[in-house]
């Protein structure tokens, strides 16, 4: 009888899935809709341009940064290779391999490493990469087993790396660590957590996703960030808006095996000169512009503040306070889909877009945003950010009321 009414409810717990995932499309159209048509905003991701706006900006800069006469890339090579040389260069190291994606690069890394150290234990942190985003990936495809030195929304510390009950062959440092809200260490806590890594005859490996907007926090260089680890991976679409797109780099040996895993892995692909000419677009457009962005992320963060005192919102967090690249967090006692629904009526009606998508969280009425700032940001006083958001709010507290007054 029980496996009949199990039997009996799937039909309706599918269709109720099914509604609820189309209105959750219905709102990231609007959103995106939204937020494309206003203003002013901090930043403007490529990604929700159309087909035709991404195309014609490849078409229009691509001869910038490479010569179209040159052969396209076939399993690798030409406009691949350059790139491949291009970021070795940037980052110091002897070589690097492009990958499809950061996931699979990561993936052969820590593979490769466990096969050099003869021990498949990586430590990370509980809220890296691989951990939330990737089905546990490491586990299931690569035989890995993994440790957490720290639970604390941080990277971890020289002493907790040093406390580790059991042995392991390979560190991994996600540099901003995202999910903790976009958050590095100093660069003295990070020289001791590698260098207690290398006490525990481990290797270290940077998971540099976001590594290019790091050298304003510690003050240093990417050469010198990257010199510190074994082996860095780094991305092209997530702060150069590259179509996609990873590389893998380290000591040649390193990177040759890892491109013989790549192929394995499925990601030996015939012909990515779109992603890699992006690749290189951005980094001769974008990466040098990224110190600025960190800086005014700093300055937007204080409007922010300002704002929201001004406001009288009941709680709010802005975290880290003082932002360690050009994105952070911020959280506010609402739901997220009141949240959203705020935003797209003051983009909309104001022709001003202050945050993307919003979160729900574990505690009710708890929801947060990940802030971007980047070139738009820049053509947007700190006043006009500051009086976005007392309205932001104020549509919020409207809302509130009124769902008050409804419910009375």
């Amino acid at each position: 009888m029980a496996d009949a009414r199990t039997a009996a409810k799937a039909p309706v717990e599918r269709a109720e899935a099914a509604a609820e995932q189309d209105e959750g499309a219905a709102l990231q159209r609007r959103r995106r809709d939204a937020q494309r048509a206003a203003r002013r905003a901090l930043s403007r991701p490529r990604m929700r341009d159309s087909l035709g706006e991404r195309i014609e900006e490849l078409a229009r800069l691509a001869g910038t940064v490479a010569d179209l006469d040159e052969p396209v890339d076939i399993y690798g090579g030409g406009i691949v290779a350059e790139l491949e040389e291009r970021v070795a260069e940037l980052l110091g190291t002897e070589a690097a391999a492009f990958f499809p994606s950061g996931t699979m690069a990561q993936q052969v890394a820590l593979r490769a490493w466990a096969g050099r150290t003869g021990n498949p234990v990586v430590a990370l942190h509980p809220l890296a990469h691989p951990e939330v985003h990737e089905r546990d990936a490491l586990h299931t495809v690569s035989g890995l087993r993994t440790v957490h030195p720290t639970r604390a929304p941080r990277l971890p510390t020289a002493a907790e790396v040093a406390a580790l009950e059991e042995p392991f062959g390979t560190l991994m440092l996600e540099l901003p660590l995202r999910d903790a809200g976009f958050v590095l260490p100093s660069w003295e806590e990070l020289v001791d957590v590698v260098a207690a890594a290398r006490e525990r005859d481990a290797v270290v490996h940077f998971d540099g996703a976001r590594l290019w907007e790091t050298e304003t926090h510690f003050g240093k260089d990417l050469r010198e960030i990257a010199a510190l680890a074994d082996s860095v991976y780094v991305s092209f679409y997530k702060s150069l808006e590259g179509l996609g797109g990873a590389v893998l780099a380290g000591p040649g040996q390193l990177v040759d095996e890892a491109r013989a895993w790549r192929h394995r892995y499925g990601g030996q692909i015939f012909q990515q000169f779109p992603t890699a000419l992006s690749a290189l677009i951005g980094l001769e457009r974008e990466l040098p512009r990224l110190p600025e962005y960190v800086a005014r992320a700093r300055e937007v963060s204080a409007a922010l503040r300002r704002g929201l005192e001004r406001s009288g919102v009941s709680w709010y967090r802005l975290h880290p306070e003082v932002p360690h690249t050009h994105q952070f967090q911020l959280w506010l006692p609402y739901a997220a889909r009141e949240l959203d629904e705020a935003g797209i009526a003051q983009a909309r009606e104001r022709s001003e877009s202050l945050f993307g998508a919003w979160h729900d969280q574990h505690v009710p009425g708890i929801a947060f945003t990940e802030v971007t700032v980047a070139g738009a940001a820049l053509e947007w006083p700190d006043e006009g950010v500051e009086d976005a958001v007392v309205d932001f709010v104020g549509r919020l507290q409207k809302g509130s009321r009124a769902g008050e007054e409804e419910r009375g």
